[in-house]
């Protein structure tokens, strides 16, 4: 702690964050230097730091931590459990074969990363154990990425508000002002008629081509009702199939944006051709 105070510091570009240990907390953990970050504001007020703190966030635009700072356990040790979390990881000191044990054992365990803050509860524990991996540098230890656990999160959060809407013709366009998206209620859908529990990845992939098929004949035909039905039936096959893939769509479509967005070319012959 600098005199005794609580940090707001600012990496641009990436974050606004708070802690009581700059040079550890943003040099050694995170692996700035001096000059590639800056500090907003400082108090010895940990609830008027906290407040702060996610309305610089807001106002910045930056992702907003879900939970204030001075409701998070800044102190990463819980019973036996003292993870390592770095910017891109978070690494558990266990084997994978002892992880499950290890994640119950410290259920309620909150800790913060560069994407957003993490509850320990059962259902990010089976996440957690499904997608660790082993370390390169000690088998005895294995670690997540925060970005894909903070996108389950994410997920999660979501879904369960939607879950909590009572669903309408209306809500079919627009809750509060926030667009509803039609990806979750195709999941809602798919997971009643048991697609994700007995599914598979390759059966849908064939699925996906019988529906391209009937889309390609309906252009042919020039028949918009039956293209419009293909095309949405393919945005549907598309989202379980990602499901099935233990992706989502929306990180799939992020992730393409993100490469043309970027992309230039030119038209040839009715088609977009990158540079």
């Amino acid at each position: 702690m600098i005199d005794n105070k609580y940090i707001i510091y600012h990496i641009p570009g990436k974050k606004i964050g708070v802690t009581n240990d700059l040079y550890n907390r943003v040099e050694q953990q995170q692996g700035y230097e001096v000059g590639e970050y800056e500090v907003l504001e400082s108090s010895d007020d940990i609830d008027y730091i906290s407040k702060r703190e996610i309305e610089l966030q807001k106002e910045y635009g930056y992702r907003v931590d879900l939970k204030p700072y001075n409701e998070l356990s800044v102190n990463l040790k819980l019973k036996n459990m003292k993870i390592n979390v770095t910017e891109q990881t978070t690494t558990f000191p266990c084997p994978i074969n002892k992880l499950k044990g290890q994640l119950m054992d410290n259920i309620e365990m909150r800790w913060d990363t560069e994407h957003g803050s993490v509850y320990l509860d059962t259902d990010l524990v089976k996440w957690i154990v499904k997608n660790a991996k082993t370390s390169m540098f000690n088998n005895e230890r294995c670690y997540v990425y925060n970005k894909a656990m903070i996108k389950y999160l994410d997920h999660k959060r979501y879904k369960n508000e939607i879950d909590e809407l009572p669903f309408n013709e209306e809500d079919c366009y627009e809750h509060n002002g926030d667009v509803v998206f039609y990806f979750e209620k195709i999941r809602k859908w798919a997971e009643e008629r048991g697609i994700y529990a007995k599914g598979d990845p390759k059966t849908q992939y064939i699925k996906l081509m019988e529906e391209a098929g009937e889309v390609g004949r309906a252009i042919l035909k020039q028949d918009k009702p039956e293209i419009k039905d293909g095309i949405g039936d393919m945005v549907v096959v598309l989202t379980n199939l990602a499901e099935l893939c233990d992706m989502t769509i929306e990180e799939c479509v992020e992730s393409a944006y993100d490469v043309i967005n970027k992309r230039t070319g030119k038209m040839k012959n009715g088609t977009f051709v990158k540079d």
